[in-house]
């Protein structure tokens, strides 16, 4: 099983929901059966690390992201991957805009579709403050928790629903 979290830049949100569904999908023991990748809608961080208050946020719940890049999201990822997780609707518009036909439901809104309710966004928190991090890091921290519930529930032949 192969999972693609998704963003604008690939720098805040991503990165962040990368390192988070992998530390619950070791922590669960799946890590040798789902791998986890990210990356973003736009190229302009291509080859960057992630934002510095993005790693340090990581950082205090116990996950280095330090050593992520960004890259940009392609089509040939649709082919290679099994969901694409985006973080919220403009991500998911042009995510399914560059899938090649037919592979389109491949990029879901990650938050609804791993269970988390009350929301269905991740804010970016780019222009925010050190708390706009903490927001993100919640929201993508339960999306990871839901994310292997849903992998888990379905036992290790790891079949999904769509």
């Amino acid at each position: 099983m192969k999972l693609l979290v998704v963003c604008l830049g690939n720098i805040c949100r991503s990165p962040m929901g990368e390192g988070a569904l992998r530390a619950h999908v070791a922590q669960a023991g799946l890590d040798s059966w789902i791998t986890v990748d990210s990356a973003g809608t736009s190229g302009w961080h291509a080859g960057d690390p992630p934002d510095s208050r993005a790693v340090a946020c990581a950082r205090r719940h116990g996950v280095d992201i330090s050593g992520l890049r960004g890259r940009q999201l392609t089509p040939a990822d649709f082919h290679d991957f099994d969901h694409i997780l985006c973080a919220d609707a403009s991500n998911l518009d042009n995510a399914r805009a560059l899938a090649p036909d037919g592979l389109q439901e491949r990029a879901v809104l990650w938050l609804p579709w791993a269970g988390v309710t009350g929301e269905t966004a991740i804010p970016d928190p780019y222009y925010g403050q050190d708390r706009d991090f903490e927001q993100s890091w919640a929201l993508v921290d339960a999306a990871a928790r839901g994310t292997v519930q849903r992998l888990s529930r379905n036992g290790q032949s790891c079949i999904i629903q769509p």
